[in-house]
């Protein structure tokens, strides 16, 4: 029985090392390629990672939009509209004419601010705005 037993596990020591081996190989197939070849990429994202940190940074600044665009763009919404607005109405006027979206904070925000400077004001409830101009 003993010589069995080991018959036994030299099969199951084979099987595992062949499937180890095969498990591996798919792995740096799927990574695209061997070892060495994952290894000089590393290196190479290293020292591009700054570039590219730059680059993303640039890219973020220029496609960030003015300060203050979000009270100006709310202000020609309202300007629009005849009577009261609710922020879902100004919201929709802004994704359908600027294809522009922006959150309902944000719109609360700039509505806050148009009201400080006596551009909008809310009615009663606060849930619906309407123009009055430059105060």
């Amino acid at each position: 029985m003993t010589k069995l037993e080991q018959q036994l596990k030299v099969i199951r020591q084979e099987a595992y090392e062949a499937g180890y081996a095969a498990a591996m190989q798919a792995i740096r197939e799927f990574a695209g390629g061997s070892a060495g070849v994952a290894a000089t990429r590393r290196v190479r994202k290293s020292t591009t990672k700054t570039r590219s940190r730059r680059s993303v940074a640039i890219r973020r600044q220029r496609s960030r939009p003015a300060r203050g665009s979000n009270a100006l763009m709310i202000a020609e919404v309202l300007k629009g509209m005849r009577h009261s607005t609710r922020a879902a109405d100004i919201r929709r006027a802004l994704q359908h004419d600027k294809g522009v979206s922006i959150s309902f904070p944000s719109i609360r925000h700039a509505l806050d601010q148009l009201a400080r400077r006596g551009q909008v004001e809310p009615a009663a409830d606060r849930k619906t705005w309407r123009y009055v101009g430059m105060a």
